[in-house]
């Protein structure tokens, strides 16, 4: 399989559909997905285990997956590249809930069903601070609105992504786009100018 069509197959295309389906720019079926992310520091107890199942089972919906770490990622300094989260973790947690239906009622719904199931795992993950995984962009850790607090606030979500390497990547991002034309919700942060 080619990743063009691998893409087909993920984004729920027929198996066989030709590649240039992709130019369609009318999406088959509209998928709202929340993802959320932890790490794993030390075992999950059997008790924890079956607590976890046992809330899974309540909410439903929500999928849980455990992607290993260790081996020659682990090798490497967390200090080394922006992504930290190296050594000492057993692996990383995605949750995970997508829905079909439309509407503020129902994404708040799906929505909170994931925050439940991130709540329920509080113990047995990472703590101080409780890491994520950049890629699963998770709101919820904060955002930034880019005006003067724009440090203190990019801080609650950075550490979080990027632990020690938050203020180097701030300084190099300041350094690089001083008045932080490249930015979303959840960027670098830039210092004032100030504090340069």
């Amino acid at each position: 399989m080619t990743w063009a069509q691998s893409v087909l197959y993920w984004t729920g295309f027929p198996i066989g559909a030709p590649v240039n389906t992709l130019l369609s720019r009318i999406p088959q079926l509209l998928t709202h997905i929340k993802w959320k992310s932890d790490y794993l520091k030390k075992p999950i107890s059997k008790d924890g285990l079956e607590y976890t199942w046992k809330k899974m089972i309540q909410l439903e919906r929500v999928v849980l997956t455990f992607n290993p770490y260790g081996g020659k990622m682990a090798e490497i300094p967390a200090s080394a590249k922006p992504f930290p989260h190296r050594a000492g973790n057993i692996c990383k947690i995605q949750y995970a809930v997508d829905w079909k239906e439309d509407g503020v009622e129902a994404a708040n719904h799906y929505v909170n069903l994931t925050r439940m199931l991130y709540g329920y795992m509080t113990p047995y993950v990472s703590k101080s601070p409780r890491e994520a995984f950049l890629n699963y962009r998770d709101l919820d850790l904060g955002i930034n609105h880019n005006g003067h607090n724009s440090y203190a606030e990019g801080a609650v979500y950075g550490i979080k992504y990027f632990k020690a390497n938050y203020n180097r990547l701030v300084q190099t991002k300041t350094k690089v786009d001083p008045d932080n034309f490249f930015r979303n919700e959840q960027s670098i942060p830039t210092l004032p100018s100030s504090e340069m």
